[in-house]
C-alpha cells in the first residue's frame, strides 16, 4: 500500500541582502517612526532569541504534533515586561500551530498538557533593539521623514 505524505505549503522564502533592507527601511519609514513619536521613546526595530531558545520552542511545538509557527506583534507593558525598558515597546510572539494540511489559512493554536491542563505552546521575551543593541546592523542607515517634515537617520 502507498501512502502520500502530505507536505507544508511553504509560506516564506530565502531573501538576500538587499531585500531585507528594503523591508527593514520600509518597516522604519512606514511604522516605526510614527509608533516612536507616540511612545515618546524610540521604539523596538527587533527582538533577539538565541538559536537554542529557538531550537527548544521548535522542538516543543514538534513535541506536541505541531508543523507551523505563527509569528504576532505585541507591546510589552508594566505587568510583562521583562526589562524596565522594554515597557512601552512592541516584541514578538511565537506560537506553535497544527494544521491538517500543512496550510496556514487551516491552522490552529497548538497546545500541551501541563499538570492535567492545557497550555499553549508559545515563546516571548527575547531582547529589544533598541534598547539593547548587539553590534549587527538593522538594515542599511534610514531617513526617516516625520509628520512634521522633521527628518531623522536611523
Amino acid at each position: 500500500m502507498n501512502t502520500i505524505e502530505k507536505k507544508s505549503v511553504n509560506a516564506g522564502k530565502f531573501v538576500t541582502k538587499q531585500e531585507v533592507d528594503t523591508l527593514i527601511t520600509s518597516y522604519k519609514q512606514e511604522r516605526w517612526a510614527a509608533n516612536s513619536d507616540r511612545l515618546g521613546k524610540a521604539d523596538s526595530l527587533s527582538v533577539w532569541f538565541t538559536v537554542e531558545e529557538v531550537e527548544a520552542f521548535l522542538a516543543k511545538v514538534k513535541a506536541n504534533g505541531g508543523n507551523g509557527v505563527r509569528f504576532h506583534f505585541g507591546v510589552f507593558n508594566a505587568e510583562n515586561a521583562t526589562e524596565p525598558e522594554f515597557e512601552g515597546r512592541q516584541t514578538l510572539v511565537m506560537i506553535g500551530n497544527r494544521s491538517s494540511d500543512g496550510a496556514y489559512s487551516t491552522s490552529k493554536e497548538l497546545y500541551s498538557n501541563k499538570n492535567g491542563n492545557p497550555e499553549i505552546v508559545a515563546l516571548a521575551g527575547g531582547t529589544l533593539c533598541p534598547p539593547f543593541c548587539g553590534g549587527g546592523t538593522l538594515g542599511k542607515a534610514s531617513l526617516i521623514v516625520r509628520g512634521d517634515n522633521s527628518m531623522e537617520i536611523i
